[in-house]
């Protein structure tokens, strides 16, 4: 069953009363959404595995063999869950369960109600603000209903492992699996939005971050230098840098935890969560009448930003293109090879920062760090 909020938070925090989730969603979380959508054979697998998929029996499991959260059982998380609640005005609060596990996690599944569930590492490891931007995490992950894809997710993923000895056995779930992990990592980032309009504290965000990189030892960490390792992991390298950052993130369901925390920064420093925070933000009764194209407009005019003010090689490549630089074959080895020179005939176009046609671009990186 689901309780009722009927108790007001322990703290003066500002509250959002019919907040849209359109309002802390990043662009790509409902880009990836949309694409993964019209994912071929999505929506076969997809209501298959909706009447199919044990919900009873997921519900069970963690009612048997987890603790439940409420007045009498890990009282501090139960607070901490309404308080969440009220501040996103999710009417229903959803049942939270702590489970044994030493590593550090949390999750939100459930077809037709979420569940969220905390780790008892996670439990240990974090301080009572830090977990409740973890809690507000999650409460986000309710209010936008990835309950149901990330359920899913989990199945194909086992699923898979069981059928990777049939020849081509495995190939179109691990189409939508790559989809879905795609979608999942974008929507990470929306949760830790949510997170951060629910702690209302950047730090005890970035705390948290860190302490899931790096263990319980924030004595030996600094913000300034982990936030300067995104920087690093961003800028670093040349194209073949690029290619495996591709390839390490492939596997995984979550950003990098130093990529979230950056990202979470610059929104938290951003117009956009200023004026959440002042009380403008869109309404959810008007989700009905929300623009599906200016929600595209919106999520492409995001992706070009990125690729705008992108340090990585690959995207710079991918700006410089776009901005009409020329010589592509020179611009390709000079990425590959991190080469900073050219031709004589070509002194414009070795790197990208030095090509006339692309100062423009070359410019908003350095104007955004």
């Amino acid at each position: 069953m689901t309780e009722s909020h009927d108790q007001l938070p322990e703290r003066n925090r500002r509250r959002f009363p019919g907040i849209s989730t359109r309002a802390y969603e990043h662009p790509a979380d409902r880009s990836a959404l949309v694409a993964l959508r019209k994912l071929s054979g999505f929506d076969t697998v997809f209501k298959a595995l909706s009447g199919l998929l044990p919900e009873r029996s997921l519900r069970l499991l963690f009612l048997s063999d987890s603790v439940r959260v409420g007045d009498t059982q890990f009282s501090h998380l139960n607070t901490m869950l309404r308080d969440a609640c009220y501040i996103l005005d999710l009417e229903k609060v959803p049942p939270m369960y702590v489970s044994q596990d030493p590593k550090p996690n949390a999750m939100c599944i459930g077809l037709d109600e979420p569940i969220i569930v905390v780790t008892t590492g996670l439990v240990e490891l974090l301080d009572e603000e830090e977990m409740r931007a973890v809690v507000g995490h999650e409460v986000g992950h309710a209010l936008s209903g990835h309950s149901v894809y990330r359920t899913i997710l989990l199945f194909l993923t086992n699923l898979a492992l069981k059928v990777a000895w049939i020849p081509l056995g495995n190939v179109a779930i691990m189409a939508i699996i790559t989809a879905l992990r795609e979608w999942f990592r974008k929507s990470e980032l929306s949760a830790d939005r949510a997170g951060l309009l629910v702690g209302q504290d950047l730090q005890a965000s970035m705390r948290g971050l860190m302490k899931i990189a790096g263990g319980n030892h924030l004595h030996e960490m600094n913000v300034d230098a982990f936030l300067a390792q995104a920087e690093e992991y961003e800028a670093g390298g040349d194209l073949r840098d690029s290619v495996l950052k591709i390839m390490n993130v492939l596997p995984r369901t979550h950003p990098f935890t130093t990529v979230r925390a950056a990202e979470l920064k610059r929104w938290a420093e951003s117009r956009d969560f200023q004026r959440i925070m002042d009380g403008h933000y869109p309404q959810r009764d008007e989700d009905k009448e929300a623009s599906v194209t200016d929600s595209f407009r919106q999520s492409a005019g995001a992706y070009a930003q990125d690729v705008r003010g992108s340090k990585d090689p690959l995207m710079k490549l991918v700006s410089d293109l776009a901005g009409g630089a020329g010589d592509l074959g020179g611009k390709l080895r000079d990425r590959f090879t991190g080469s900073q020179g050219g031709s004589s005939g070509s002194a414009g176009t070795g790197t990208g920062k030095d090509a006339g046609t692309s100062t423009e671009n070359g410019e908003g990186p350095d104007d955004k760090a």
